[in-house]
């Protein structure tokens, strides 16, 4: 079976209302801000989850990295997605 990566099966492209490409822009925004700053609170982290007493990383800082690094590649993904959709409004007739 195969897959179409072209325009939905109408024929039509598919087009994002303002308020959704708002949302996804702003979560996107939001998930730099948070796993950014998720990361620098691991880094500094003093308590010894993230750390052993010899500085070396524990798996619960690998694991913790894995998670905000894939948790900032979707918010940016979904942050382009709404950026796309904006331009789309700006260029759509009747705008």
């Amino acid at each position: 079976m195969s897959q179409s990566s072209g325009p939905p099966a109408s024929g039509r492209p598919l087009h994002l209302s303002r308020r959704v490409s708002w949302f996804l822009f702003a979560f996107g925004i939001w998930s730099w801000f948070i796993w950014i700053t998720f990361v620098k609170n691991l880094w500094n982290d003093g308590s010894g989850l993230a750390f052993d007493e010899h500085g070396d990383p524990t798996g619960y800082f690998w694991v913790h990295l894995l998670l905000a690094v894939v948790s900032f590649l979707l918010g940016t993904a979904i942050g382009v997605i709404g950026l796309r959709g904006l331009r789309a409004l700006r260029h759509r007739p009747g705008n």
